[in-house]
């Protein structure tokens, strides 16, 4: 469970400029240290330069770097653009957040710094002799750094920004959500099934007093002012949720004030977008929305609902890998309750999009009851959900389908469910 300053610190390192400006003050760093190595090495350095030789390499980093940067950006914006026309919107910012680019980019815009630092070093006389050896010693070392992030960026750029990569970003943040959310029903709290989620008279609600979506919710420091105030608390708001000023976030026992009220709502990160961090079932929608972009009569690509749909499989066969109700971890935080995640809400927003939009596609509807028996022979609890969405989907396939050997096909895979 991360703090909200952990949470925060993590998105701040995920973030271009970060990584760009440590890299930046990383080749600052590089073009001084001979000027400050210069006078104190214990050790003699014999080489033999031509004069301004290390003036001439650090002209063409310069100039090359440059010309790199744009290009990196160039590329970079344009796949942020592939992704968003398409594949959605709301997968761009897992690109946004990709290393390997923040690192490239990085890594040229601190070589560029550090050519242009080494050169105005060397107008100016900063160097002597050994510092110059020095200088030209590190410059090979950033020049093997750049050509190796090269190559590291032309692989990169084969598939980066791809419908393929970015469902796979998608569906890797999101498996590792539910992962966190199976071993921790209800985020580390006491998990509460929605039938049982009943706070006494004696507490009262805690509204927002603003509107937006809950990004975050700080488990620890709502423990921590649980356990110094003597509160008890329900957490009424999960992540994921829209929420204004009629709804509560929480109810609490026990907290009595203004300044109470405040610590609570500060506990509840609220923003425009949804995270994938903590909100299992956002990760789930945007892979349906990734589906019915594909379904759409302007795409028209069938098989990337259909790999959506792999994928939806392979993460929802975690929970019944996992036993939710033997193998979850003990609560952490004993004075919160929580209310469990409801997993025919995971099925609604995978399954249901794609039932809807491909309704009228025999190959995509055959996956789609494929892939809900797959899940009903996992456990009673997925049984139930599976037979629910092919039922639903069946009745969307029912009134899409023009030929009536299709929709027999179905009624038998349907037919021979036996979950439900």
């Amino acid at each position: 469970m991360f703090s909200k300053w952990q949470w925060l610190v993590t998105r701040i390192a995920h973030t271009l400029w970060v990584r760009a400006a440590l890299f930046a003050l990383l080749g600052i760093a590089a073009a001084l240290i001979a000027a400050a190595l210069q006078g104190s090495l214990p050790i003699q350095l014999d080489l033999k330069l031509g004069e301004n030789a290390v003036g001439t390499i650090l002209e063409i980093l310069a100039s090359s770097m440059l010309a790199v940067t744009t290009f990196s950006l160039s590329v970079m914006v344009m796949a942020y653009g592939a992704a968003t026309n398409n594949v959605t919107p709301r997968a761009t910012r897992l690109l946004m957040q990709d290393t390997t680019t923040q690192n490239v980019l990085g890594t040229f815009i601190g070589t560029f710094l550090f050519s242009l630092v080494g050169i105005t070093a060397l107008s100016t006389e900063t160097y002597d002799e050994r510092g110059r050896a020095i200088l030209f010693l590190v410059t090979l070392v950033v020049i093997l750094l750049v050509v190796v992030t090269i190559l590291r960026w032309i692989q990169h750029l084969s598939h980066f920004g791809r419908v393929g990569d970015t469902t796979g970003r998608v569906e890797a943040v999101t498996l590792e959500a539910l992962k966190d959310r199976v071993c921790h029903p209800g985020l580390g709290g006491i998990p509460m099934k929605a039938a049982d989620f009943s706070p006494p008279a004696s507490a009262r609600p805690i509204h927002t007093q603003s509107t937006g979506l809950v990004q975050h919710l700080d488990m620890v420091e709502l423990s921590e002012l649980a356990e110094e105030n003597d509160w008890e608390v329900w957490v009424a708001t999960l992540p994921g949720a829209f929420v204004s000023s009629p709804r509560p976030l929480a109810w609490v026992a026990g907290a009595e004030g203004d300044a109470a009220d405040e610590k609570i709502r500060k506990v509840f990160t609220l923003g425009n977008d949804r995270s994938f961090d903590q909100d299992p079932r956002f990760g789930l929608s945007v892979l349906a929305e990734i589906a019915s972009r594909a379904l759409s009569p302007a795409v028209n690509d069938p098989g990337t609902a259909i790999d959506v749909l792999g994928r939806a499989v392979r993460i929802l066969s975690y929970y019944s890998q996992q036993s939710m109700g033997e193998r979850e971890c003990a609560p952490i935080y004993s004075r919160i309750k929580v209310p469990r995640l409801e997993l025919h809400d995971l099925f609604d927003d995978m399954f249901a999009p794609i039932a809807r939009d491909g309704a009228s596609l025999i190959e995509v509807q055959l996956r789609l009851q494929k892939g809900l028996l797959l899940l009903a022979g996992q456990g009673p609890e997925l049984a139930i959900c599976a037979h629910r969405q092919a039922l639903l989907a069946l009745k969307h396939a029912e009134a899409g389908m023009t030929l009536e050997e299709d929709r027999q096909r179905l009624r038998e895979l349907v037919a021979g469910y036996q979950g439900g």
